[in-house]
């Protein structure tokens, strides 16, 4: 059995993959700043996780090593978490590491 790994199509960064995949412009437009928006929200949340982290961990004069012993994560991780690299972290691991700390985390919606 052999498995195709031919890459047939490459979609350009900024691309609307809505409309590469057949969708009437229009109804392309508006998939695309849809999922555009849902990027964006789960971005600022994400950084809003790693603000709060990043404060816990300014207000108790660790070092990223010893964060990482509290967290249960690796140092390099906690670096990320400081720089806010979103795309490295799931809301899911974010909230893990704030109820780590004692900072359970509560949803509001609307």
């Amino acid at each position: 059995m052999t498995i195709d790994t031919q890459i047939r199509h490459v979609s350009k960064p900024g691309a609307n993959l809505f409309l590469e995949l057949g969708f009437s412009v229009e109804e392309a437009k508006r998939l695309h700043a849809a999922s555009q928006k849902q990027i964006n929200d789960t971005r600022l949340l994400k950084e809003q996780l790693m603000t709060e982290l990043s404060s816990w961990i300014e207000q108790h004069h660790l070092k990223q090593a010893e964060a990482a012993e509290v967290l249960m994560v690796s140092r390099p991780r906690v670096s990320d978490v400081v720089n806010k690299k979103t795309t490295k972290f799931t809301i899911d691991t974010l909230v893990e590491m704030l109820s780590r700390i004692g900072k359970p985390v509560r949803l509001a919606v609307g």
